[in-house]
């Protein structure tokens, strides 16, 4: 018997397609929380999150608690047609009471001095409780191979901010691409990374938004260097849509009060295991490049 299932929220242009458009695909991981799809028609993929989980580009919020119990599994069919989105015969979506959601971000502040008061408490908070094996050092360490792949994590991010600084493009186009696919997790650190750096490089009226394109030079290499899933959301980010957290934590930073912003960035850093920390630590560094360039700050290593 198949289960109907009602959306709660999604991303506006995920509903459009399964609203407007006769689509078919396949699925193409599961987790507990969310399962993913991947799209024959365009090639994207599309997530399918549980009710805890924030909104997301190409991401559809239904109002489950768990998807481990419903037996879907990778390669099962999946159709989209007269807003409803189903997984063979296991899970009908219904997209009739969904709330939409648009991926925008804030824009940049005229005034810069809250965002360095705030950028030096960010970071103490990030150093204390932001979680180690990623961008970050862990305390302690679990071997040579950890240390190896946190001193190369630590060096190409220095290497990318160091061109950064002195508007090298062309140099760090080059690091950047070689922290792609760099580190642990089902997105590796250095991915969660660029995503945190491209995030600010997407903000409109900031000093590095005339950089935005360098964003997509990097995903135009990224395809082969990375996993499907990490890839996505590089993509989407490298036009400034990312996850509903991640853009409450920047809209704080800029406009919030200082609890909305330790609030913002504790939601974050509990985003996968060392994941929301490398998304902070690059929003941190993408945020220095910006006041870098205004000539009034400088970046500094974070290990």
């Amino acid at each position: 018997m198949t289960l109907v299932e009602i959306a709660k929220s999604g991303d506006f242009s995920f509903i459009q397609q399964i609203s407007d458009s006769k689509l078919s695909g396949y699925v193409h991981s599961t987790f507990n929380r969310t399962f993913n799809i991947h799209c024959l028609e365009n090639g994207e993929l599309y997530t399918i999150a549980c009710r805890e989980m924030d909104n997301g580009p190409n991401t559809l919020i239904i109002d489950v608690d768990r998807f481990d119990e419903m037996d879907i599994k990778v390669n099962d069919t999946v159709h989209f047609e007269n807003k409803i989105l189903s997984v063979e015969n296991k899970i009908a979506i219904t997209l009739e009471q969904v709330e939409s959601w648009k991926p925008v971000l804030p824009i940049y502040p005229k005034d810069t001095e809250i965002i360095k008061t705030r950028l030096t408490k960010m970071k103490h908070y990030i150093n204390i409780l932001g979680k180690g094996g990623g961008m970050k050092k862990n305390k302690i360490s679990r071997g040579p191979f950890d240390v190896e792949m946190s001193k190369m994590l630590n060096e190409r991010t220095n290497l990318l901010l160091n061109a950064l600084r002195n508007n090298e493009m062309s140099k760090a186009l080059q690091h950047a691409v070689s922290l792609i696919g760099l580190g642990p997790g089902l997105t590796p650190s250095g991915d969660d990374f660029l995503v945190g750096l491209f995030t600010i490089f997407n903000i409109r009226n900031s000093p590095r938004f005339s950089h935005q394109s360098f964003c997509e030079d990097v995903v135009e290499k990224a395809k082969a260097l990375t996993n499907d899933i990490s890839y996505m959301a590089l993509k989407k980010a490298s036009v400034g849509k990312v996850r509903e957290s991640i853009i409450r934590l920047v809209d704080s930073l800029f406009y919030g009060k200082e609890e909305e912003l330790f609030f913002s960035l504790n939601q974050v850093i509990n985003i996968g295991s060392s994941s929301g920390t490398d998304i902070a630590l690059g929003l941190v560094s993408g945020l220095e490049a910006n006041i870098n360039q205004e000539g009034n700050y400088g970046s500094k290593s974070f290990n």
